[in-house]
């Protein structure tokens, strides 16, 4: 009985910190001690330089865990959180319960002091197939009524909860990392375009549906992808239009077009440089990295004049942080920002 609690202890211990499961195992694998600050990259190394520490953090939690049963959540490192799409047997299609689980996820994400930054990825060999059509049928092609007003008021409130799913994101003050690997269809592209920084593969592929299925784009991609790409042509009217045709879009046309930022040799490189760059943004002040997002966002939406003044009134109070002092200190002398111990926020 006495062995039982102790193992009981051990593992419940092990299930509250796994990130101190992952060092131990670094540490005896590389025989090379490593902290929870050093974990994914050490002073001066580019983000973009995957290590050994970078592809293991990276690697699956295992799958989802109750609450969850599209999602698998984990946090590799001190303040950064991995969300996983995982549904590898349904090639990571939206189901209603992704759309429900999304929301409720990076809502709490969005208040917990230790996430400072979000990576989100796809299990199983593509990031996702888009929206699960046979799962959600029921909400789209059959909506309930009695008369048209009715059905069509029921179906705009369905509408709207699906585009929440991906509003979220972009709501979600954590700076939000996504990894593209293999296909990307439909609603995944939805998805990418309310992250902030996207990466993919050298096999990565996007395509946009919406005019083979004979419907409008209505979960957010139509409207956010102008703003990402700066209302490129390649989107609507240029070699091949995207939205147009429903023609599939590579790695190469993507990162020409500003749709992802970066083009990886294999998903395992792509997951150690986002995990690394989430550890470069994550040792960075809470209060400069949230507020940058959240002021970014406004000025997008409103013109020069407006964001000028929004972010007057934005810094005549956070510029009094104690983290400003905590960087200037830091940058005289000489160290990096990821040894200064910023508060939680």
């Amino acid at each position: 009985l006495r062995l039982g609690a102790v193992t009981a202890r051990l593992l419940r211990h092990l299930l509250l910190r796994p990130e101190h499961v992952v060092l131990r195992y670094c540490n005896l694998k590389c025989g090379t001690p490593v902290s929870q600050h050093s974990f994914l990259s050490s002073a001066g190394r580019s983000w973009w330089s995957p290590g050994q520490a970078v592809v293991r953090a990276a690697a699956s939690s295992g799958g989802p865990r109750p609450p969850y049963t599209t999602l698998a959540v984990s946090q590799p490192q001190q303040f950064v959180t991995h969300v996983e799409l995982h549904r590898p047997e349904k090639l990571n299609a939206m189901s209603r319960a992704f759309w429900r689980e999304m929301v409720e996820l990076f809502s709490e994400l969005a208040g917990n002091p230790d996430c400072r930054v979000v990576v989100f990825s796809g299990a199983g060999k593509m990031f996702t197939a888009g929206i699960d059509l046979m799962d959600m049928a029921s909400d789209v092609l059959q909506p309930v009524g009695e008369d048209t007003a009715r059905i069509s008021w029921n179906l705009r409130k369905k509408i709207a909860e699906y585009q929440e799913t991906f509003s979220v994101i972009e709501r979600c003050p954590k700076p939000v990392v996504v990894a593209v690997h293999g296909a990307c269809i439909g609603g995944g592209v939805d998805l990418i375009t309310a992250c902030d920084i996207r990466l993919c593969t050298q096999d990565a592929w996007f395509q946009v549906k919406v005019s083979r299925c004979r419907r409008g784009g209505f979960m957010g991609g139509a409207s956010r992808n102008p703003q990402v790409n700066g209302n490129n042509q390649k989107i609507r009217l240029g070699k091949g239009p995207l939205a147009l045709t429903a023609r599939k879009m590579f790695a190469d046309e993507a990162a020409s077009s500003g749709l992802v930022s970066r083009v990886f040799a294999d998903k395992e490189a792509m997951m150690a440089g986002a995990m690394e760059l989430a550890g470069e943004i994550a040792g960075r002040s809470p209060v400069g990295v949230q507020g940058t997002k959240v002021n970014l966002l406004y000025s997008r939406d409103h013109s020069v004049a407006e964001g000028l003044d929004y972010m007057a009134s934005w810094n005549m109070s956070m510029l009094q942080t104690e983290d400003l002092m905590k960087s200037a200190q830091a940058a005289l002398e000489k160290k990096s920002p990821k040894t200064v111990a910023f508060s939680k926020l």
